[in-house]
């Protein structure tokens, strides 16, 4: 049997590919062969085609990458290099997003009118994000106050300090600020401090469409099935989490994990899973790699697992806390490691 009468034979045949599509040739009981390779070319380049969308469509990643600015804080802190070079570095090595912190700019956090500083640092910041073409993510915001506090002047003046943020990233088209739930160790104080500030916070910011999301920052904030009880419970739903892959350890004031020495450590993992569903951001801290690039202490496969099942589709940010590489090779390797493992989910 010849390659005409071959086909012929298959005639209406299905040809089954891996598009989960089927194709089926056309009649060539009237073919000349001349026509039949033609033919054939063109389905050739019609799967080819398809093939190649169905690979770009997959190589898609879940998320977009924000660059947290805390990851230079040792260039900014100690190393002369102005807060205000965050855009220019970030866009210099790839990324769509910024995370700014409020302490890393001594103009607004030592200035005596911090209102009038916090609108120049809107002003400049703004202008830096549109000349590099980034998006503003949100504010990390330290250093206002304790928001649990069981002290009530205070807790209503750190109230008071955080308005001021929120107004700043509404005016920066940030989707949120970040805060800190620090103040009180007795758990039910905590709770009960927590949620009353919250919900204050959280309804000035509701008319100016900004996020109140609280971070997993070290004593009850980093027991997260603790947080949840506090989250759960404020009223407004622009409340919600943003967790941080590595501060779980709950003996320690920030919560960090670094070079594993935690005495009293909150599984990071059932942590994550726990804040997900009320997650406005995510926080992928890094420390150190081996030499796969692989993160020595965090399990990123079984991390961004969690958070792709989750459902979670905004910006997942860098933020590089060691100190076995320099900032940017820090930055970088987190940046690949995350890509890398995404693709692979």
């Amino acid at each position: 049997m010849n390659l005409f009468s071959s086909l012929t034979f298959f005639n209406r045949q299905i040809i089954r590919l891996n598009l989960n599509k089927t194709y089926t040739l056309p009649k060539l009981k009237n073919l000349n062969m001349k026509s039949l390779i033609l033919s054939i070319i063109t389905l050739t380049i019609f799967i080819s085609c398809q093939n190649q969308k169905k690979s770009t469509t997959q190589e898609e990643p879940f998320f977009k990458l924000s660059l947290a600015q805390w990851s230079f804080h040792r260039s900014f802190k100690y190393g002369g290099v102005s807060p205000y070079e965050f855009a220019r570095l970030a866009s210099e090595l790839g990324f769509q997003g910024l995370e700014y912190v409020s302490t890393l700019y001594p103009d607004v956090m030592k200035s005596e009118d911090k209102t009038l500083a916090i609108q120049a640092f809107v002003e400049k910041n703004n202008a830096l994000a549109l000349q590099y073409k980034l998006q503003n993510i949100l504010i990390m915001v330290d250093d206002e106050g304790d928001l649990s506090t069981s002290i009530e002047k205070e807790r209503l003046e750190a109230i008071e300090n955080h308005k001021l943020w929120i107004e700043a990233a509404h005016k920066m088209g940030c989707g949120a600020i970040r805060l800190n739930l620090h103040g009180e160790d007795d758990e039910e104080s905590w709770i009960k401090n927590s949620i009353s500030s919250l919900e204050v916070l959280s309804e000035y910011a509701m008319p100016l469409n900004v996020n109140i999301i609280v971070e997993n920052h070290g004593g009850n904030s980093s027991n997260a099935s603790l947080l949840m009880k506090v989250i759960n419970q404020v009223s407004f739903d622009n409340c919600g989490t943003l967790p941080d892959f590595g501060n779980f350890c709950l003996s320690k004031d920030w919560g960090s994990l670094k070079e594993n020495k935690c005495d009293n450590p909150y599984d990071p993992y059932m942590g994550v899973a726990e804040m997900m569903p009320k997650a406005f951001g995510v926080s992928a801290k890094a420390y150190d790699f081996d030499n796969n690039g692989k993160e020595t202490i965090l399990d990123y496969q079984k991390l961004l697992s969690i958070v792709k099942k989750a459902g979670y589709k905004g910006f997942i940010g860098v933020e590089y806390e060691g100190d076995h590489l320099s900032e940017k090779e820090g930055i970088i390797a987190t940046k690949k490691l995350i890509e890398k493992t995404a693709s692979n989910l």
